[in-house]
């Protein structure tokens, strides 16, 4: 079965012929296109775009990686930089990045070795995504805001009592 605007595909996980030898195509639209319904669960996880975004979607990555996209720093600069941050949540979150190939770690020979972190060249073409997000936030923030607090509801009366939601303005 398809919904309007989907063709059937043939499905990976079963064999061409039978029940499950097709599923509703890519949903519409641009950024669905290529999305097959209903969305798999080993699909979601194999999806690029999903490790991108879980990457993003951590506490210290985007941070980091705008740090670095001033320029290179050492671990210590980049521990002070970042309120809040361990150095055991730094050094997961470099190690993650560096695995990503987004971030380099050099180790400079001094006593004690100083390390330094920068910016691959992929790091920074992911620099351009980034930005565009941290833009496209700041241009929509106050919609957002407005978004939330309508979802919200009222906010509290002075005394702590809960606001009444115009929705329930008739109930005693």
């Amino acid at each position: 079965m398809t919904s309007p605007g989907n063709t059937a595909v043939p499905s990976p996980d079963g064999p061409p012929d039978g029940p499950s030898a097709s599923r509703p195509g890519p949903a519409a639209g641009p950024l669905g296109a290529g999305i097959p319904l209903p969305v798999r669960r080993a699909d979601h996880l194999a999806c690029p775009a999903t490790d991108v975004l879980r990457r993003v979607g951590d506490r210290w990555s985007v941070l980091v990686l705008m740090l670095l996209g001033r320029r290179a720093h050492r671990s210590n600069e980049l521990l002070h930089a970042l309120e809040g941050v361990s150095r055991r949540m730094l050094t997961v979150t470099l190690r993650s990045l560096e695995r990503d190939g987004l971030v380099s770690r050099t180790v400079h020979p001094t006593v004690p070795p100083g390390v330094e972190y920068a910016l691959t060249d992929l790091g920074r073409t992911f620099l351009v995504p980034l930005t565009a997000v941290a833009e496209w936030a700041a241009e929509h923030e106050a919609e957002l805001n407005a978004a939330r607090a309508r979802f919200d509801g009222p906010a509290p009366e002075p005394d702590g009592t809960p606001a009444r939601s115009p929705l329930y303005l008739d109930e005693g």
